[in-house]
């Protein structure tokens, strides 16, 4: 099938609903554990006389919820344990590659077991690249609402942060939070990195009733993001997202600009959060594969494709001004 005949499966224009109810389901994955760990709790020690109203309220909500499920919480809710750090879902065991990496440098030992936890993140990781950011990342769930607490600002006709730094800057981050892991002994990286923090924060507030410092450093993440920069703490300052960049530098699934298709109206690189330049097939490393543009998009003109460097710039679109304008001048100096 030749380019021109190429279209977009059309399915692919619903994949950014599908992302934001994987967000969505992974953040209420993170709330929901605490919750059953305190209600396992509960029933583990025979000690529903002894709580206190709202502990009771608690604990008849909770059974309500699972009664449906099992008959024995105190061991059958053990089958989802952890967060999006590390984890065994189902008896499956899998951790963030962050988390084995600092693991690593903090202990400076292999510890198979858990770094083997890691593999299934990794493969997944160079197949579709930064695909972790966009559909799993609790923070991100709340960082794209902060997106939208943005837009509304802007409307109002207050101003927000529009600078741009370096985005090698996380990659400083990585390493120097790497090599604090080495010379402390704990894993340093985890202190500034967010889905580690949300669920750690979560945890606090729901099963011990009250926030850490991180909920403090993560507000200063929304703020940062909010009055200085776009996106800012994903795109300039996180360790995670400087990884899975690296991991999935040639990712094998990765958007491509149809440029028959394409009307140069420019809403790819207006809807993309990192600030990339699909409008140019400048989609790169930094890319999560959202599929926002192809979502965006009025003509159908973004897609997938399969191979593991983006296509070179193809120039303007051929449904475009520019691009018709091009070729009457061509006709033109032909006649």
């Amino acid at each position: 099938m030749t380019a021109a005949k190429r279209k977009p499966f059309f399915l692919w224009r619903h994949l950014n609903k599908l992302r934001w109810l994987s967000l969505s389901l992974v953040f209420a994955m993170l709330v929901a554990l605490p919750c059953l760990h305190v209600y396992q709790t509960y029933r583990a020690a025979h000690a529903y006389d002894l709580l206190a109203p709202s502990e009771q309220r608690f604990y008849d909500i909770m059974e309500t919820l699972t009664s449906p499920l099992t008959d024995d919480p105190a061991e059958d809710l053990d089958v989802v344990k952890g967060s999006t750090w590390s984890g065994n879902f189902w008896g499956l065991k899998l951790s963030d590659p962050l988390a084995a990496l600092g693991h690593i440098s903090a202990g400076l030992t292999l510890y198979w077991p858990f770094l083997l936890t890691a593999l299934i993140p990794l493969v997944i990781t160079a197949i579709f690249g930064r695909i972790f950011c966009g559909w799993l990342c609790p923070a991100n769930f709340l960082y794209e609402l902060n997106t939208n607490l943005t837009a509304w600002l802007q409307w109002a006709g207050l101003k927000v942060g529009h600078r741009r730094f370096d985005r090698r800057i996380k990659y400083l981050v990585l390493a120097v939070g790497l090599l604090l892991s080495v010379f402390s002994g704990s894993i340093m990286v985890a202190a500034v990195y967010p889905p580690a923090i949300v669920g750690r924060e979560l945890y606090y507030g729901i099963a011990q009733g009250g926030f850490g410092v991180g909920m403090v450093f993560f507000a200063g993440t929304l703020l940062f993001d909010l009055l200085v920069a776009r996106r800012g703490f994903c795109r300039y300052l996180c360790p995670g997202g400087a990884l899975y960049s690296l991991l999935g530098r040639y990712r094998l699934v990765r958007l491509r600009r149809l440029v028959e298709a394409c009307n140069d109206c420019r809403k790819c690189n207006a809807v993309c959060e990192f600030e990339l330049d699909p409008w140019r097939d400048g989609f790169g490393q930094e890319c999560t594969n959202c599929a926002a543009c192809i979502a965006i998009c009025p003509t159908n003109a973004m897609t997938f494709d399969i191979r593991p460097f983006d296509h070179p710039e193809q120039g303007p679109g051929h449904l475009g001004q520019r691009y018709r304008r091009g070729r009457e001048e061509q006709m033109d100096e032909a006649v």
